[in-house]
Order: C-alpha cells, then structure tokens, then sequence
C-alpha cells in the first residue's frame, strides 16, 4: 500500500517553487521521521531540500529543479560526496535522535537504538520483515527461517555506527541544473555504510565509476561485494511486502545468498 501520491510542485504563500506531498492517512510520525532523517542528512554535509512544512498530514519541500543526466562527472562527485557523508559517525546503530519508529518507503521499521549491528541489522529489521513476508504469503516459511542462520559473522568487520541514507535508489537522488547532487526521502538511520551500496545495486541507475569514486575516497572492507546480497535483503523484502509479485522471489534469492 502506497500512503503518499506523486509529489506535486506548488508555490508558496511567500512566493517559492515547492514540492509537496501529502496524506491523509499517514501512518503516526511519517513525515515527521522524513524530516528528521533529511536534517540529519544536512547536518552531516549532505545537499537536501530545504523543509518548508511538515504537518502531521504532509510535507513541503523547496523545489529542486533537474538538471543534466548523469555524467562521468556527476558520477565521480557524488561517489565522493558520499563517502563524505559516510565519514559521519554515531554512537549507536538506528535512529538518528533516539526515536524508534522508521519507514523505508511506506513500511515501518525498527529503528530502536541498539548497541550492536547485530540486534538493528539481524533481530529488528531482518527476523521481522522476513516474518511478516512469509505470514503475508510473500515468501514461504523456510525461505523466511533462513534469517535464523545469520549471525554477526555475516555483517563483515565492525564499524562505526555509520549515518546512511538508507534508501538510496536512483530515484532518491536528483541532479540540478549546475550538476550537484541532491538527496531526498531517505530512512537515514546509523547503520553499516555497506547497506547504502548495496541498495545503489539494487535497481540499477548509479555507474560503476560513483562506486569506484567512493571506494577510492573511502576504500572498504574486504569481501564487501559477497555481503551485497544480504544488505539487499531488506529492502527486497519490503518490496515483497509492498508490491508482491517478484520481489518475494528476489528476496528468497538474497536470503539464500546471505546465509551461505
């Protein structure tokens, strides 16, 4: 179910090109929680719209004009800025001012602060999502069991809880006019830089010469490539939830790759 329809672009009372999106049925903080995650994003060095309005029913954005397609340039700047971004660290993984509720798209997630990548990767956003999945018939049982066998082993070295954007699909990602980059509705949270890359991956639209970029600026860990998969997990499977279809199979695919 889709809570929000297409933005609209609208004009201030002030004057501004703007962009709003709106719903009457919201579920409880979810544009409040956009909000948090694009300031979070700004404090970190991030280019995000400005938030002119967020009432519990809505939000209105600056409007940001597209520009260019992407470029070897573009590509280039924004592997860069984004390990920038990654270089921003927190003490826990999750939320990124303590409150629990999250959304990737229109699904809430647990963003509970916790002490481990473990219990925010693994036991607050795989074990739920994999079993609410297979009870919404989306993924059988054994596919949905196969997130028991994951462990702290699987996540790769340990890190810094990290600021991500958390939804970082090519649609999340406008280029202006003079080529800069700018980020929108994110799930930013702390997390493992890994789970942005992986979701770069996902549905395509970033080139390779963004993640070789970033890998340059901010080189990563051994075996980072083989843990795409499980990183991938989430967001398929809360596709599967959303949308149905494929994306349960993808998901069982994931699974099955991360666990092995």
């Amino acid at each position: 179910m889709t809570v929000t329809g297409p933005p609209r672009q609208i004009t201030t009372a002030d004057g501004r090109a703007a962009f709003r999106k709106t719903s009457p049925h919201a579920p409880p903080l979810f544009f409040a929680r956009e909000v948090a995650g694009l300031r979070a994003l700004a404090g970190a060095g991030a280019r995000v719209p400005e938030v002119l309005d967020a009432p519990e029913d809505q939000i209105t954005l600056a409007w940001i004009e597209r520009g260019e397609h992407r470029t070897a340039l573009t590509e280039e700047r924004f592997g860069q800025e984004l390990a920038a971004l990654h270089r921003s660290t927190g003490s826990r993984y999750g939320s990124v001012d303590g409150e629990p509720t999250g959304y990737l798209g229109d699904c809430p997630v647990d963003l509970t602060p916790s002490d481990t990548w473990e219990e925010a990767w693994i036991e607050r956003r795989l074990i739920p999502l994999a079993r609410q999945a297979a009870d919404a018939g989306a993924i059988d049982p054994g596919t949905a069991a196969l997130v028991e066998q994951l462990s702290a082993e699987h996540l790769g070295p340990v890190e810094a809880p990290t600021l991500v954007h958390g939804d970082l699909w090519a649609g999340n990602r406008i280029i202006d006019r003079l080529g800069h980059e700018w980020l929108i509705d994110p799930c930013a949270q702390y997390g493992h830089r890994e789970v942005d890359l992986a979701m770069m991956q996902l549905f395509g639209g970033f080139s390779g010469r963004a993640l070789s970029a970033y890998a340059e600026a901010y080189p990563l860990s051994v075996g980072w490539t083989e843990r795409i998969a499980l990183y991938q997990s989430v967001p398929l499977l809360v596709h599967a939830l959303l949308f149905g279809g494929g994306y349960g199979v993808q998901a069982g695919a994931a699974l099955r790759e991360a666990v092995r």
